[in-house]
């Protein structure tokens, strides 16, 4: 049985953790004194003992832990987390029969009810992402919840926590049987080279499956097309099957271009029509403006933080200019997906990023449409950080 501790809430945060807040912050709580070590179960009450919820300690960003229950006699534990996981499933029955795509979150931390939690589903595999010591604390139990599932081939898993600063590395595969990599999966009927046993990021980012859909089904036919912090290039596949005159994929990661190579090829695409460049994003702009290039579409996903030689970048501080570099290399009545991550502010706020970097340029446009997070990425009505993505669909007008 894992230890137990109870906090007080202090006073001015009893209303919003009453009205369903998921995360235990430190400045919420008075444990006096009381050593909150990773995993313990721990109850929250108010100065007069009453219940407010029950959780776990698990450091993670600004938060303590985690609140999973509000029923004070619910016990943590196999039971708990194979009754959680079902839910998940069952929200998702509609993704466990669709034969276009079997790549999808198949459990989304607090959305799913268990904050620092999340597992992805690939073809039969599953991938769980633990985001803190305190519930990698319960890996035996979540992963006896997971092998009770009837489509389960395998079991994989990426410790996100950090010790003494140093991310935890080790062996992926947790159970079950081992994957040939690269694992092949479909999204919307799209070939992807996934390889789950290879550090934190699997190949593909799964949260921009509605995105590419759309550039695929709507936007790319006859476009030139620039992909920009590429990745593994999936957003230049979907445009190339869209029909795509051509794609330019740019990434300063040197495992960008085989990795690319290989989601081109899985789709029995040429990637020798298509321009794979390895360089700095920010120096390939310059690159581009001394020859005069443009394009008509242009896919703008930076990382939330990112750092080369020659300059560090914040989406919070540096996207208005980021997307004024952009804007210098679209065609007149070309698009731009500008896309981020950051959960540290809402749409709104992005798309007056939008809209000062269009001025700024004396740009004028629309925008045509905009996406958040796909219906599998569930998040917490209470917990806005958690509805991290936001992609606006911006037209360029003459």
């Amino acid at each position: 049985m894992k230890n137990e501790i109870t906090v007080k809430v202090k006073p001015r945060f009893i209303k919003k953790y009453k009205s369903g807040f998921p995360l235990i912050m430190k400045e919420a709580i008075d444990s006096k004194g009381q050593e909150m070590k990773e995993g313990m179960i721990v109850t929250l009450v108010d100065a007069q003992h009453s219940f407010i919820g029950k959780g776990y300690v698990g450091k993670q960003n600004k938060g303590f832990g985690w609140i999973i229950t509000k029923n004070p006699e619910e016990a943590i534990n196999n039971v708990f987390f194979k009754r959680k996981l079902e839910q998940a499933f069952v929200k998702r029955k509609s993704m466990f029969i669709d034969e276009e795509t079997n790549a999808y979150r198949i459990f989304n931390g607090e959305g799913d009810g268990i904050g620092g939690l999340i597992i992805d589903f690939y073809d039969g595999y599953y991938v769980i992402h633990w985001y803190s010591e305190g519930i990698y604390a319960f890996q035996k139990e979540i992963v006896e919840a997971i092998l009770q599932q009837v489509n389960c081939k395998g079991i994989y898993e990426k410790k996100r926590f950090n010790t003494g600063g140093h991310y935890i590395d080790g062996d992926d595969f947790v159970d079950g049987t081992p994957a040939q990599f690269p694992l092949i999966v479909k999204e919307n009927g799209v070939n992807i080279a996934v390889d789950l046993n290879d550090g934190a990021m699997v190949g593909v980012f799964l949260d921009q499956r509605d995105v590419r859909f759309q550039i695929r089904k709507t936007y790319a036919k006859d476009k030139e097309v620039l992909n920009t912090f590429s990745y593994t290039g999936v957003f230049s596949v979907a445009a190339a099957i869209g029909g795509a005159r051509k794609t330019t994929s740019v990434d300063l990661a040197k495992r960008s271009l085989p990795k690319t190579i290989e989601q081109f090829s899985v789709n029995d695409i040429d990637y020798e029509e298509h321009d794979i460049i390895v360089e700095d994003v920010f120096a390939y702009f310059k690159y581009a403006k001394r020859k005069e290039k443009k394009f008509d579409l242009i896919v703008l996903d930076p990382p939330s933080f990112a750092r080369s030689k020659q300059r560090r970048f914040s989406v919070a501080t540096d996207y208005t200019a980021l997307l004024e570099e952009v804007l210098a290399i679209t065609n007149e009545n070309g698009m731009v997906v500008a896309s981020t991550n950051y959960s540290g502010f809402g749409m709104e706020k992005f798309k007056g990023f939008i809209n000062e970097a269009c001025q700024n340029q004396k740009r004028k446009y629309s925008i045509v449409d905009q996406y958040s997070l796909p219906k599998d990425f569930k998040t917490h009505p209470q917990f806005k950080e958690g509805n991290y993505l936001k992609v606006v669909f911006i037209q360029l007008k003459n």
